[in-house]
């Protein structure tokens, strides 16, 4: 197959645009990077609203109904979808539609991709879900019978080639990316940082530790819990370390709507911000408290892309290699709460973020690489 005969198509069957949370900025970017080196059909929900996404052809065929997963009719239109395009190449977003994506690559002639954020089943069970053995087994299913799979980070990736039995040659790390290929300038970090300081009323010589993550979702809750009641007390009780804990994200349950009354233990909540951004370039520190959820944490490669000095737990900090990240990245044992503390009171404000990390990182390089294994994937 020639080049010019690829054409990729990915069927994502959730919003996914306007991105605000880690996981839709992971499908939007990748696919924004990627149509700069091939053509990128979305097959998606009617509910998706994208802007400033004139390269990708969007067929808006999943209806929002939670019933869409298992609508047995979708397998004709989006046959009809795959021949009138002449897609050579179909990505599922997750293993859901599973079926549906095994039955597609029978009777047409596209090669199926499954591309994973984590290993969902797994996700679910850290969470307590019932269910996800049952989950486990589809997935299972779902990865062997695709032509090649796109795995987040290599713990997933080495995980399914044990568990799953799949063929080490069918699976390819394509990590989750950043958009800068060099980290922001002093004078953008300066400006952020004094944004911030008045926007909170922070004295100029506080250190600004961040947490960010949306507030629905029960991993966050427990790492925002840990901080409330354990590091936070911990760091509390450190002397000559002044700091203000800065917490962002949406959808704070009704029970911390006292986190407002945290204003005299250095916890600050500014809820839901619009420009992220500003908070990774203006603080100093990032805390990644989290010992669960599965997959790649976004928000900490968004940090360190930032040249923002990061303190995680091991789980939190799954696909980082450590090797490229510097001085920028401290890794503690999971709820090993004390060294978490002094981590955040001891690590390198002033050090850099190799460039060994946008290497990694970036997204141009990350589309490349996808690309490569696609053309590969085709001879």
């Amino acid at each position: 197959m020639q080049d010019n005969e690829i054409n990729i198509a990915s069927l994502t069957s959730y919003q996914v645009y306007p991105a605000k949370l880690g996981g839709q900025k992971n499908i939007v970017l990748f696919y924004d990077y990627l149509s700069k080196l091939m053509p990128v059909t979305m097959i998606c929900t009617k509910n998706n609203q994208p802007e400033n996404a004139e390269r990708i052809h969007f067929i808006m065929a999943l209806d929002n109904s939670k019933l869409r997963y298992i609508d047995l009719f979708l397998f004709f239109s989006i046959r009809r979808i795959i021949k009138k395009n002449r897609i050579s190449h179909l990505i599922l977003e997750h293993p859901y539609y599973g079926w549906l994506g095994i039955l597609l690559k029978r009777f047409t002639k596209a090669k199926l991709i499954v591309r994973s954020q984590n290993i969902e089943s797994l996700r679910f069970k850290s969470i307590g879900k019932w269910w996800w053995g049952i989950l486990w087994h589809y997935e299972k299913i779902t990865h062997r019978c695709a032509d090649h799979n796109f795995f987040i980070q290599d713990d997933d990736k080495d995980y399914t080639i044990q568990k799953f039995k799949l063929t080490p040659a069918k699976c390819t790390t394509i990590t989750y990316g950043f958009e800068l290929n060099a980290p922001p300038g002093n004078d953008s970090k300066q400006s952020a940082r004094d944004f911030i300081c008045n926007r909170h009323q922070i004295n100029k010589g506080d250190n600004i530790l961040l947490f960010n993550g949306g507030l629905h979702y029960k991993p966050n809750l427990d790492a925002l819990d840990i901080i409330l009641e354990t590091i936070n007390p911990l760091l509390l009780k450190s002397t000559g370390f002044a700091y203000k804990i800065i917490i962002c994200g949406s959808k704070l349950p009704e029970k911390y709507k006292a986190l407002s009354d945290y204003k005299d233990r250095n916890i600050l909540y500014a809820g839901f911000v619009d420009d992220i951004t500003v908070y990774f370039k203006g603080a100093d520190i990032f805390i990644n408290p989290v010992n669960d959820g599965g997959g790649i944490k976004t928000k900490l490669v968004e940090s360190l892309g930032y040249d923002l000095s990061v303190v995680s737990t091991r789980s939190g900090a799954i696909g980082v290699p450590v090797a490229i990240t510097g001085e920028k990245l401290k890794v503690c044992a999971d709820d090993n709460w004390e060294d978490f503390a002094l981590q955040v009171t001891t690590i390198k404000k002033d050090a850099s973020i190799p460039m060994a990390f946008f290497d990694h990182f970036y997204w141009g390089n990350i589309a490349v690489k996808a690309v490569e294994t696609i053309k590969q994937l085709s001879k």
